[in-house]
């Protein structure tokens, strides 16, 4: 069934839902109607070649070795935090407050670190700080999980200013734990033992952290299309009344679903502390949090659809900065052409789900 509403000549009618296939290839053109925009900015602007600017752009993600796991390690944590919020989003719950999900789970993390990294061995330190940072992400959710199961709180500025405790937590620790005293930072941490430090496999830094945030995919997909607690989370989303109907205890949905979001975050938190950074500042998840609302609805909360969306966000991303380096730009400028893409990526979306008819007469 589809429903219109009338402009002028055309109206726009709701697609009934279309083939994966069609709505990759919308797009896929939007990117490439995107990439063309973009070209032709910074041709106006620098008076470059196009072709140059797009070589460069496949330059800053798979140029050199490093440059190919960078941008698998800034894909990874992406991927992790949009998974992490998928579950929450599913059941109409919007957590917006990944950022500082993972904020608390990157602090739990460095304490970790700094109080027993050299009183335990190292392969007993880090299973303590898995603990700890799942712990410390899923109770940061719980918290306006359970107001909202039990008092109908509004859990999108509940979330939302969580975003802001915890981003005061982090830097009261980060003064209160900096070297050198005055710094304002705590630089890196074990920096000579590498305690709570993720292994390196092979000669590569960032597999682990790869290898985690695949296993977390197969994982999240499994369990929202096949468990029991995947469907309940389902029928919340649909419709809470129609849940409690047939016997599903909704309050306690929300509350565990919640949990496990937030676990996730905690997570990426600990991928961010023990295997990318090493140390603990207010704006170590990078905006992530927020980034990773987007990836999670333009891949319609599907695990595998957001391996491609998380992707295309972080080449892009990364590619406007090479651009920005490699013409002598400043970095508002690869903003500016990440923003170019990111707006047509999103105006797609319209597409997707509606198009426009010609109105009969």
């Amino acid at each position: 069934m589809t429903t219109g509403k009338s402009s002028g000549k055309f109206h726009i009618v709701k697609r009934d839902a279309l083939p994966w296939y069609r709505a990759w290839g919308i797009r896929g053109l939007a990117l490439v109607l995107s990439l063309v925009v973009c070209a032709i900015v910074t041709m106006a602007l620098t008076g470059d070649n196009p072709g140059e600017v797009f070589k460069t752009m496949l330059y800053g993600n798979f140029g050199t070795q490093r440059k190919f796991w960078i941008m698998l390690q800034e894909l990874a944590i992406l991927l992790c935090i949009s998974l992490a919020l998928t579950p929450a989003f599913k059941m109409r719950f919007w957590n917006i407050g990944g950022e500082g999900q993972v904020l608390i789970g990157c602090l739990a993390a460095a304490a970790c670190m700094l109080k027993i990294g050299d009183r335990v061995p190292n392969a007993v330190l880090i299973v303590i700080m898995v603990v700890a940072s799942l712990a410390a992400g899923a109770v940061w959710a719980m918290i306006p999980a359970i107001c909202k199961a039990k008092w109908n709180t509004n859990e999108t500025l509940f979330t939302l200013m969580m975003n802001y405790v915890a981003t005061q937590i982090v830097a009261y620790f980060t003064i209160l734990w900096e070297v050198p005293k005055g710094s304002g930072k705590i630089g890196i941490i074990n920096a000579k033992t590498h305690a709570g430090w993720f292994p390196a496999i092979g000669s590569y830094k960032y597999m682990l952290n790869v290898l985690i945030v695949a296993a977390v995919t197969v994982c999240m997909y499994i369990y929202l299309r096949y468990s029991k607690q995947g469907y309940e989370i389902a029928v919340v989303g649909e419709s809470e009344k129609t849940a409690r109907y047939v016997g599903i205890k909704v309050n306690r949905v929300i509350v565990r679903t919640l949990c496990i979001s937030g676990a996730i975050c905690g997570l990426c938190g600990l991928l961010l502390v023990a295997g990318t950074d090493h140390t603990l500042t207010t704006t170590i998840a990078g905006g992530e949090g927020f980034t990773g609302v987007m990836v999670a609805w333009m891949a319609k909360f599907n695990p595998i659809g957001m391996i491609f969306t998380s992707f295309l966000i972080v080449f892009m991303g990364r590619g406007a900065s090479e651009i920005a380096t490699a013409f002598s730009l400043n970095q508002s400028f690869s903003e500016i052409l990440t923003g170019i893409i990111i707006f047509f990526l999103i105006g797609s979306e319209f597409f997707v789900t509606y198009r426009l008819s010609r109105k009969k007469a």
